[in-house]
């Protein structure tokens, strides 16, 4: 059976036409794009090691071969960063610890929404103002993974204005996440629930690799109408698995304004609840 690293270089032959590698593209071809001995020629080595290398048979492959299939097949530095990982892999370092501080952090950045995802993208903490966009406190805790929501929860159809786009991100991070803990042990019973829905199942085996870096969230929220996000993510130092992700917006924008009196709703309710009765 074909094997995560056969099926990405695969993946990434299907979609470069020969022309495009200056190859003549006459003949009828049995696989879309470039075939195997095309890309061995364009990278250099011979067809065995690159069949071989496709099967995972060949080890210790050197940087400059790696280099020269990513170049054949246009790969970007994140696809050249899978590959590695694919032929490298690392032993899975265990469930990382949420620290106290981070929790504290959480609660100091009330001016925005802002939640922790750790690996597999499961949502491990939030802030108030993230709940009350999100809704995280209300889901099961084995409902509070931002994959499972998006492709196995119908109202995020709905939730998310660019759903298909969000969909396609979420899952190509899985699949750089996957690349790098192929050991996770909890990862192959989350991506056969996730199975369950044919648009994950295409989308898994097209192979994209994306980081989650930044970027737009367009929402359609039942109770606080259309909100536009943008949103940054920055890795815990020290712990690479965990990421935070911070929803921002202009202060004079309508979604501004609406975090704006969010703020003071969360500010009220603690206050009474903090308040001493005569």
């Amino acid at each position: 059976m074909e094997g995560d690293l056969g099926q990405f270089l695969r993946s990434r032959r299907a979609r470069i036409h020969p022309e495009e590698a200056g190859l003549p593209a006459s003949g009828r071809r049995r696989v879309a794009g470039l075939r195997r001995e095309e890309v061995a020629l364009l990278a250099g080595v011979s067809v065995d090691y690159y069949i071989r290398l496709e099967q995972e048979r060949v080890q210790n492959v050197s940087d400059a071969v790696l280099d020269a299939v990513a170049r054949v097949l246009r790969m970007d530095d994140t696809e050249r960063a899978h590959l590695r990982d694919l032929l490298r892999p690392v032993r899975h370092a265990g469930t990382p610890v949420l620290r106290p501080g981070l929790s504290r952090l959480l609660d100091l950045a009330d001016g925005m929404p802002t939640f922790v995802l750790g690996p597999r993208m499961d949502v491990l903490a939030w802030n108030a103002l993230a709940d009350r966009v999100t809704g995280f406190a209300g889901l099961p805790d084995d409902r509070r993974n931002q994959l499972v929501q998006v492709f196995l929860a119908p109202h995020t159809r709905t939730l998310y204005r660019d759903w298909a786009e969000v969909a396609a991100e979420t899952v190509a991070y899985l699949r750089l996440y996957a690349g790098r803990h192929p050991g996770d042990p909890l990862l192959p019973a989350l991506v056969a629930e996730l199975s369950a829905s044919p648009d994950f199942v295409r989308l898994w085996e097209e192979h994209g690799v994306a980081e989650k870096t930044y970027g737009i969230k367009r929402l359609r929220h039942s109770e606080l109408g259309e909100l536009d996000f943008a949103y940054e993510t920055l890795a815990v130092p020290g712990q690479p698995d965990l990421l935070i992700v911070m929803y921002t917006a202009d202060p004079d924008s309508a979604t501004g304004r609406t975090l704006a009196r969010l703020r003071e709703e969360i500010g009220a309710s603690r206050s009474l609840a903090h308040a001493t009765p005569a």
